[in-house]
């Protein structure tokens, strides 16, 4: 969808989903970004931007998931509605005549509740829509992707473009990582809540393949999180070329050079090495320190900083006792850094009584659909 700003641009309205608890800080990301009629709604942010900004915003968020191009919204509580409405969106504006054009979504509180149909009916009504402006009867959908994603919430149907392709939190530096992978749209939320900016010493005692510590160091250069993948848009022939290149040549202006103190340490030597080498394919291995390490040993020849991490819990009845034994001794760990701050993200129910302390303030996160809670100590 589109309107005219007041110097008469075109702008486009898009949504960037995200995980529940972090709509306020991508919404604030946005607005860093100068995007028009930043609207904040449970997982998504809406926002109005120009062409270009499709590639800024792919690049440059830390904390969304995707960003989607919003085509049009109707009501639709019968799929000949879905039909109809969708026919009438103007998909030959974005739709080569070579382009693909797959379609995934979900219907919550709808009348409309078979995906399976909607994915058929939203697909055929853009056929019929394409072969009357192309004048032609098959596509062999050869050329580049344009992912249809819909959204059918209360009889309501909104249908997009996905112009990010994989998901914004696959950086493309954790090729591998362990059993229990922190997100890494997550994993900058919270260097995000910690404050951090560059200047105290950052460590994760657990830091597992990493994924805090490399997102820690980036926030510290001011570095892109998108600079080193590929979006599905890079390919769409309605937008320039020069945009993408333009938005990395002014990401990479913004970037910070400095001295950092990141330190990450693990019981286990192997997800050391992948740590090592996930910040290599980053290209921060250079600013962190990671090192085979007992956290409930931790000792930092400073006397303040920052912690934030992820400790290790388990599901099953004996992992739990040995996750609720960690989280106690390592309270007792932390109670004896006064001038340190503590972030810890975990998803168990009584993680305060268990570690031994009443957090300062606590946030509801998501990883994936896993329900934590950020605990914060001052």
């Amino acid at each position: 969808m589109k309107l005219l700003n007041e110097i008469g641009e075109i702008m486009l309205e898009m949504c960037t989903p995200c995980l529940f608890g972090l709509e306020s800080i991508v919404g604030d990301e946005l607005k860093r970004l100068n995007m028009q009629n930043v609207r904040v709604e449970n997982g998504r942010v809406l926002f109005f931007g120009k062409e270009e900004d499709i590639a800024r915003a792919n690049i440059r968020l830390r904390t969304a998931e995707r960003v989607l191009l919003k085509i049009g919204e109707f009501k639709a509580s019968t799929f000949n509605e879905l039909f109809e409405g969708t026919k009438a969106l103007s998909w030959e504006n974005y739709i080569p005549k070579d382009g693909a054009f797959p379609v995934k979504g979900h219907s919550l509180n709808s009348k409309l509740e078979s995906i399976p149909d909607c994915q058929s009916i939203i697909k055929k009504a853009v056929v019929e829509r394409l072969k009357s402006k192309y004048g032609i009867q098959w596509f062999e959908e050869t050329g580049a992707k344009y992912q249809i994603q819909f959204s059918v919430m209360k009889d309501v149907a909104t249908l997009y473009l996905d112009t990010s392709g994989a998901g914004l939190h696959k950086r493309g530096y954790r090729a591998i990582g362990n059993e229990a992978p922190l997100r890494e749209t997550l994993a900058a939320a919270m260097v995000h809540l910690s404050r951090y900016r560059g200047k105290d010493e950052f460590c994760d005692p657990f830091c597992g393949s990493g994924t805090i510590a490399i997102e820690a160091a980036l926030i510290a250069l001011n570095r892109a999180p998108g600079l080193n993948r590929k979006f599905d848009a890079m390919s769409w022939d309605f937008l320039k070329d020069t945009f993408w290149k333009s938005a990395i040549e002014e990401a990479k202006s913004l970037e910070y050079t400095g001295q950092y103190r990141i330190w990450g340490g693990d019981i286990n030597q192997n997800s050391v090495e992948i740590a090592k080498n996930n910040a290599i394919k980053a290209g921060v291995d250079k600013l962190i320190r990671f090192e085979k390490a007992d956290a409930l040993l931790f000792r930092r020849e400073t006397t303040e900083g920052l912690i934030v991490t992820n400790p290790p819990y388990g599901e099953r009845m004996l992992e739990k006792s040995e996750a609720e034994k960690l989280y106690h001794d390592f309270g007792a760990v932390t109670n004896r850094l006064d001038r340190w701050k503590i972030y810890l993200i975990s998803s168990h129910d009584e993680f305060e009584r268990v570690f031994g302390r009443k957090a300062v303030k606590k946030r509801k996160l998501y990883n994936g659909m896993i329900k934590c809670d950020l605990f914060m100590y001052f």
